[in-house]
């Protein structure tokens, strides 16, 4: 994988997507158009102050998430980041689960205890979004090491930005991955921005891939605005986890339509390649390939949106009817019983 660029892999991706069934094309359409609607109701709640904390948007990075999923088994696992909305769906994560939580409401996935940057539903193999930079590395060596210990196939993705790579926990946990030949894929959304500073004034590498070389991994740069690109790209490192080969560093190129957190006003970004950037939206791009291959028609992809729209409807009408935590159950969480485990040693 180590020196593709990203030129070469959606032509690969295109190629590879002649195997795959109709349903899983269409999938990726649906997976996508969710995370959309999802986030675009939840800006607007935002900022009509109906949410409380912050929330960060996933508009714009959709194929990431979507791709990357489609290419786990159901067991597998992922980590996240505070913009985590978009893995918590592609996931499988349920909108009213999802609503609740960000309006702080008991019927949320974590009892409306964690908020926007801390959804997590581990029935389902989310570990977490998570507000602490790089706050996934350590955690996904260390599920690796499970699926190691336990001897299961289970694979870990981890998700994790352009600012996170520069930290020293990228380092350490790949290293340590490396050495291990865990089960972890890593993958950067390179969106541009580290909360307001560009990529360029803060790493030197135009290519981020190629510190997978120090690691001895196979390392990949794609297009993170083609999901069938992303899809590829990590369905290839999957495959080579679960077969014993490893940890794989991809580095997908994306976008950020909103700026930092939903209120933010986009001042330190030039109004020109905003709109350039915008004109890759993932999305279109990819209805317009659907359409073009005979996969789905505009009443069909017309057809998804409605259905999803109305979907979040349901959520935010869930969420708005549902109770807050009791206090009482403050500290419920917070302390394990650990007096049946040191019983037994």
């Amino acid at each position: 994988m180590t020196g593709e660029t990203t030129a070469t892999r959606p032509r690969e991706a295109e190629r590879q997507a002649n195997f795959l069934p109709r349903d899983q094309l269409i999938a990726l359409h649906r997976t996508m158009v969710r995370i959309r609607a999802f986030e675009e109701r939840v800006a607007k709640d935002y900022m009509a102050r109906k949410l409380p904390g912050f929330t960060h948007s996933y508009v714009g990075e959709e194929a990431v998430a979507a791709g990357g999923c489609a290419a786990l088994a159901p067991g597998d696992l992922i980590t996240s980041t505070h913009r985590g909305h978009g893995h918590a769906v592609a996931k499988g994560v349920n909108f009213n689960a999802m609503m609740a939580e960000l309006y702080g409401k008991a019927t949320g996935s974590c009892g409306g205890r964690g908020g926007s940057m801390h959804i997590a539903d581990f029935s389902l193999g989310m570990l977490g979004a998570n507000g602490i930079v790089g706050g996934g590395f350590g955690l996904s060596a260390g599920a690796g090491l499970a699926a190691q210990f336990r001897k299961t196939t289970d694979v870990t993705l981890c998700f994790f930005g352009d600012g996170a790579i520069n930290k020293g926990t990228f380092h350490e946990s790949l290293n340590f991955s490396a050495v291990r030949k865990l089960p972890v894929v890593f993958l950067c959304e390179n969106n541009q921005y580290a909360q307001y500073t560009a990529v360029a004034r803060m790493t030197p590498l135009k290519d981020l891939s190629i510190r997978a070389a120090a690691y001895a991994i196979p390392g990949v740069e794609i297009d993170g605005n083609d999901v069938l690109a992303v899809y590829a790209a990590t369905r290839d490192a999957v495959d080579r986890a679960r077969n014993g080969g490893g940890p794989s560093l991809i580095v997908a190129h994306t976008y950020r339509f909103y700026g930092h957190n939903v209120a933010e006003a986009v001042n330190y970004r030039p109004k020109e390649e905003v709109e350039a950037r915008r004109k890759e939206d993932p999305i279109p791009r990819y209805e317009q390939w659907l359409q073009t291959n005979g996969v789905m028609d505009g009443a069909a992809i017309k057809g998804v949106w409605d259905e999803t729209n109305d979907e979040v409807e349901k959520s935010v009408t869930f969420a708005n009817e549902s109770a807050y935590p009791d206090p009482a159950t403050a500290l419920d969480d917070l302390f394990a019983d650990t007096r049946a485990s040191w019983s037994t040693l």
